[in-house]
């Protein structure tokens, strides 16, 4: 069979389903067009470790190109995806010719969700790029810097306030590792300054923190942020952000640096099949990960709805991501090769974990839960697992193992000037 004669097949989105979709068809019968508007392929759980300065972006990014550059059945395009043409079996995209396609797999992420407040997004970025993840560090460096400039105690304080809008896993990390940057990293490093003295503020609409793990977990990440000098606050929505700082509460919060890890929405892959979808916008899949009405377009990751055992919605989480798109592979395969399908796909759950800075985290297994300084490694050896490269998981362990001995971060750099912390905004 030629190449041009082959089965084609568009995989929109180089995350962990995309990815792991190309991987596990790169020996099949068929020619693969992977198509993502970014040039990177990003481990998105450490990203919050670049916005507090504790890894560099190189250790969780990789060149897609690089990564696929061995499955010669695979071409690798740049581009932004606008839309689908069903009717004519086309991948539409920004500035480009279309891509015709035979079988179509949506791999397109999510973005932020600011609950119908955009308009919040410049005063509270959240963290789901390189980019976000480099801002929101010059941010939060430049908030140290501005405050020694600082001579009314009134502004300093404002300067060295921070605010992390929701408290699941990114949230939780985020307080920690900023709680750890003030009080222990940079303590030392300024002359007018105690960092000692900066608050770091936990903000959480519902009833509890990390309400995705079981209660007795929840309350101990609470206290561990407690013991980290993190103030929670829960039971209070946010009813605005602004430059200056958020009202929580009918009450106004002075805060230079606020950070948004309250939701998440799903691309618009839902608009662009006219398919019914959530509110956070993922579309209703079947049972076999199709959307509906079409069987050769799949929808896999944190763009998909899908329903685990439970009845519960399969967690955005990479390991679901990985499942689905060695599922949908394996389906494409079987399809070609004329056998019969395969059953419905089944997430097989890898359990929860999440880390409370350099010295503890939560992990539910179902059958097993850890907390503290054991669980930790445990979020460190799983997070290094899904790390690609033997240099990258060698770097990042020896990053982690130096800042859990010595309590330095190497990788504070403000490379960017930032408005939020020129010296115009004082």
């Amino acid at each position: 069979m030629t190449a041009a004669a082959a089965h084609h097949v568009v995989i929109v989105g180089a995350g962990f389903g995309g990815l792991e979709a190309a991987r596990n068809l790169a020996g099949a019968p068929v020619r693969i067009t992977m198509i993502d508007q970014r040039n990177h392929h990003l481990f998105q759980p450490l990203l919050y470790q670049v916005a507090t300065a504790s890894l560099p972006t190189s250790e969780i990014a990789w060149p897609i190109r690089f990564l696929l550059r061995g499955h010669k059945n695979v071409t690798t395009l740049l581009g932004t995806v606008t839309g689908v043409d069903r009717t004519n079996r086309q991948v539409l995209l920004e500035g480009e010719r279309p891509i015709g396609f035979d079988t179509l797999i949506l791999a397109t992420g999510a973005r932020h969700s600011y609950f119908g407040h955009d308009e919040w997004e410049p005063y509270a970025p959240g963290v789901k790029t390189l980019e976000d993840a480099t801002r929101i560090r010059r941010r939060i460096l430049s908030a140290f810097e501005q405050a020694e400039w600082e001579t009314d105690p009134a502004r300093r304080a404002e300067w060295l306030t921070f605010v992390i809008i929701g408290a699941g896993p990114t949230g939780v990390e985020l307080a920690g590792t900023i709680a750890e940057l003030a009080h222990d990293t940079l303590r030392g490093d300024f002359r007018n300054i105690d960092t000692r003295s900066a608050r770091v503020i936990l903000v959480e609409a519902g009833p509890r923190i990390l309400a995705g793990f079981t209660e007795d977990l929840s309350a101990y990440a609470g206290r561990a942020l407690e013991r980290l000098g993190v103030e929670v606050r829960l039971g209070q929505p946010v009813s605005e952000c602004r430059a200056d700082g958020i009202v929580l509460g009918g009450e106004f919060l002075p805060a230079r640096t606020t950070l948004w890890a309250a939701g998440v929405a799903a691309s618009p892959a839902a608009e662009w099949l006219e398919a019914p979808a959530d509110r956070a916008g993922r579309l209703r899949v079947e049972p076999d990960l199709t959307a509906p009405g079409e069987p050769d377009i799949f929808v896999i990751g944190d763009t998909a709805l899908v329903a685990g055992a439970d009845g519960r919605p399969v967690p955005g989480v990479a390991p679901a991501a990985k499942q689905q798109g060695r599922y949908v592979a394996d389906l494409i395969k079987t399809r070609l090769q004329g056998k019969p399908a395969p059953a419905p796909f089944a997430y097989r759950n890898a359990g929860n974990l999440a880390t409370i800075g350099k010295r503890a985290a939560i992990v539910d297994f179902g059958w097993i839960k850890l907390r503290g300084r054991l669980a930790w490694w445990i979020w460190g050896i799983a997070h290094i697992f899904f790390l690609i490269g033997l240099r990258n998981r060698l770097a990042v362990a020896l990053n982690w193992l130096w800042i859990y001995v010595s309590g330095h971060r190497s990788a504070r750099l403000i490379t960017q000037r930032d408005s939020a912390g020129s010296r115009e905004t004082r």
